[in-house]
């Protein structure tokens, strides 16, 4: 194989126009198809992450986002059995300098919020400090990488549905998947400045063990049946579920479009492929003449269209990649979904994994064509 490789070399560079627009055409092929499966990955990890969580989330029955709970609730949920702790949490959408710098910010509970939320990823010492400093606020990592926050930084958060300007002090960061874009400070200092209102729009209540799920939804929703602000009782899972629900159209015409993409593709890999053959018939039936086999000359020609494939491969990978880290920056219309999305590493096997196929396919079956005659009648045709 090696004896090949300057065979291989020149022969990919005798027609360096076609060989360089078919790489780019696998290559931009390969960026729709991993930027565009980064979503659906996305929601498949938010689910998988969600699968064994002992977290319930009880909002008022008309919706949290509209809708708030009196923290009044927050000992009747707490007495419950089963229930280990409580958090209530309010929903603070937010932008920061700019009205498009949008903000996922939460106010919740000091006490026992790292218990209750493990997975975010908060340090002994962030959580000391969060629960000492009434302006605390943890910061999710990516987005202090975005804007360059560091602890012990004051940042002003703005308010989108509750009109005030929050002075915030950085006492630590977050690295959670969801936490990474995340802004969390205290309740109790939300609830001051908006003049103590007294809600929440949400409560997390954390169980003992996921066989009480069912029973702690049922006794909490059975317990302000009759109130005036009712209750709605899921599990963190079902809450994942019932959002993703909500976009699956959206995922599924993101997956049908990438293999379109890729088909297309494909197809017209393979078309420039046969017109190469086509016009090096005189040369393949020459090598053949000079001793080359047919195994030989197939291996050749695969070997070109394996070489195009990958490189139009990880240069598409490559293009995805960087594409994504860039997307916050580059599309503000996305909001806050384009901290999230990222180029996992099955996606980059993945679309090298399909250029490299799209390469040999392309190559491969117009090989089998042109060297499966007779050498003889090959150079009488000639």
């Amino acid at each position: 194989m090696l004896k090949l490789l300057p065979l291989i070399v020149r022969n990919l560079m005798r027609n360096a126009r076609r060989t360089i627009l078919t790489v780019l055409s696998i290559a931009v092929s390969i960026f729709i198809f991993a930027g565009l499966m980064s979503l659906p990955n996305l929601v498949n990890q938010i689910l998988r992450d969600r699968a064994n969580s002992l977290r319930l989330v009880v909002y008022n029955k008309g919706g949290y986002f509209s809708n708030t709970l009196p923290y009044a609730y927050f000992g009747r949920i707490q007495a419950i059995s089963h229930v280990e702790n409580v958090i209530g949490e309010s929903i603070f959408l937010s932008t920061y300098r700019t009205p498009g710098e949008q903000v996922a910010a939460l106010a919740a509970d000091p006490e026992h919020f790292a218990e209750v939320f493990p997975d975010w990823g908060i340090s002994p010492t962030g959580e000391e400090e969060f629960a000492r400093v009434r302006t605390a606020a943890l910061v999710g990592r990516t987005l202090a990488n975005r804007f360059r926050w560091r602890v012990g930084d004051q940042i002003i958060l703005h308010g989108i549905n509750q009109p005030v300007d929050l002075p915030l002090n950085i006492v630590g960061t977050m690295g959670g998947t969801t936490a990474s874009f995340v802004v969390l400070f205290r309740r109790d200092y939300l609830d001051e400045t908006l003049g103590r209102p007294g809600t929440v729009n949400i409560f997390w209540a954390k169980v003992d063990k996921s066989s009480s799920i069912p029973a702690v939804i049922s006794d909490i929703d059975e317990t302000f049946a009759n109130a005036s602000f009712e209750t709605r009782t899921e599990s963190e899972l079902a809450v994942s579920e019932n959002r993703v629900g909500q976009m699956r159209v959206l995922l599924d015409g993101a997956k049908i479009l990438a293999a379109i993409v890729i088909v297309a593709i494909g197809l017209v890999a393979a078309n420039t492929a046969a017109m190469s053959v086509r016009e090096r018939r005189r040369e393949l039936a020459v090598m053949r003449s000079m001793g080359f086999t047919r195994e030989t000359v197939i291996v050749l020609m695969v070997s070109e269209g394996l070489a195009i494939g990958l490189v139009g491969g990880i240069l598409g990978c490559g293009g995805a990649y960087f594409g994504l880290k860039l997307l916050p920056y580059a599309s503000k219309s996305i909001g806050l979904l384009a901290y999230a999305i990222s180029l996992p590493n099955r996606n980059i096997a993945s679309g090298v994994i399909i250029a490299a196929i799209i390469g040999i396919v392309s190559t491969l079956i117009p090989a089998l064509s042109a060297t499966r005659g007779d050498i003889s009648d090959e150079l009488r045709a000639i």
